[in-house]
């Protein structure tokens, strides 16, 4: 069996990721190492099956290794190289170990 994390994952995170902090609703801020995209395409799929949009949303792909507690929707995630806060907006886990947290930006 392969060890995704260690050989496909934990890679990718150490090329492309960034240190940010993760502050769950319940619990204390972690760092951990994320790749963060701005511009993550995203369809809207109308009721009759037509996509009918296709929208932006900050994403950020983490290892889910690196969560003592799964990632959940309301957590917050601050990016020091962009200094912007984010909240958890949704959370699209795979079978292998990875998340995509899809983003809402924090206005103040």
């Amino acid at each position: 069996m392969i060890d995704w994390d260690e050989h496909v994952l934990k890679p990718t995170a150490d090329v492309f990721g960034e240190s940010v902090t993760y502050t769950p609703v319940a619990g204390a801020p972690l760092t951990i190492i994320g790749v963060y995209d701005e511009g993550y395409k995203q369809d809207v799929v109308l009721e009759d099956g037509v996509v009918g949009v296709t929208t932006t949303k900050p994403l950020l792909g983490v290892r889910l290794a690196e969560f003592a507690t799964p990632p959940a929707q309301n957590d917050q995630v601050f990016i020091p190289r962009i200094n912007t806060t984010f909240i958890v907006s949704d959370v699209d886990a795979d079978s292998h170990g990875w998340a995509k947290l899809k983003l809402n930006r924090v206005t103040l």
